[in-house]
């Protein structure tokens, strides 16, 4: 199993309604567009907080056609973190 692992976005997670400029909601995509534009499989999980108790979210890019793989390493992650049962300060 092989897998590229990436931030979600450049920044930790911001506050609901913290941007409204259009612009600066795409840039915070700029990691996930081209893996959607390269056709592969990717998604995200939880990987940590913040100090002030934000989501930090980590990509995970899998080969293509192999989305059985993707979800079996994610899985195993989660298995060994508590990442995804914690609530975020949002």
């Amino acid at each position: 199993m092989d897998a590229i692992l990436t931030p979600v976005s450049p920044t930790p997670a911001f506050k609901r309604g913290a941007k409204k400029d259009p612009l600066a909601l795409y840039l915070s995509d700029i990691y996930t567009i081209g893996v959607n534009l390269a056709g592969l499989p990717a998604m995200s999980i939880p990987c940590g907080f913040t100090s002030e108790n934000l989501p930090v979210g980590l990509q995970l890019i899998g080969q293509p056609f192999k989305e059985s793989e993707l979800l079996a390493m994610a899985h195993a992650y989660e298995q060994g973190h508590s990442w995804g049962t914690r609530l975020p300060n949002l």
